[in-house]
């Protein structure tokens, strides 16, 4: 609904920043690590937004990055996290490191985030593991072929989790000259065994 907002920063305090968007103050919820309480007063600054409507309240979260934005909404949808935790998430921990603990099965590392125990990060990570967009710039696969990084891509929006494309990718004989189309049936035969 709200995109982003852009104005200047009229207040700041602890998880959250008010703007001055037109002659409105917007209060926006922020990750406690982004804020610079002493430079910020002032300057225009934008953030990418998602809004929360509930009967009660009306919260708005705001994001300095696409992809923190992107983690966020990716993280409402795991069982027992709300936006608060959510919001915590992206104060704490990565995309790129988010994605370590998923993909890698080291659901420990999420319990890093403040209000995070074992049992809710095993949930949490168990809940991502196919919910984990790839992004070419962000993808670990074990060489640094571009192909390789396009077939894990079209594995895993095939339905497979990103764990049985990578190991499918390691264990099949691919060749230098085989082109994505190739590269696609070796994989899907190596699955199908």
């Amino acid at each position: 609904m709200i995109a982003f907002v852009q104005g200047l920063v009229q207040y700041v305090e602890q998880g959250h920043i008010v703007i001055d968007v037109g002659g409105v103050g917007i209060r926006v919820a922020v990750p406690d690590n982004k804020v610079d309480f002493d430079t910020q007063i002032g300057f225009e600054i934008k953030l990418w937004t998602h809004l929360i409507l509930r009967q009660d309240s009306i919260a708005l979260y705001g994001f300095f990055e696409q992809d923190q934005l992107h983690l966020f909404e990716l993280l409402l949808g795991a069982p027992g996290v709300g936006p608060k935790l959510a919001l915590a998430f992206v104060s704490t921990i990565s995309f790129d490191d988010l994605r370590v603990a998923v993909t890698g099965n080291q659901p420990e590392l999420l319990s890093q985030v403040p209000g995070v125990g074992v049992k809710t990060a095993k949930k949490i990570s168990f809940y991502l593991q196919d919910k984990m967009e790839i992004h070419v710039s962000q993808a670990k696969v074990g060489t640094e072929s571009v192909l390789d990084v396009e077939l894990l891509d079209a594995l895993t929006s095939l339905g497979y989790s990103v764990a049985e494309a990578q190991n499918t990718i390691k264990s099949i004989q691919i060749d230098s000259e085989n082109n994505l189309e190739e590269r696609i049936v070796l994989a899907l035969r190596h699955l199908s065994k």
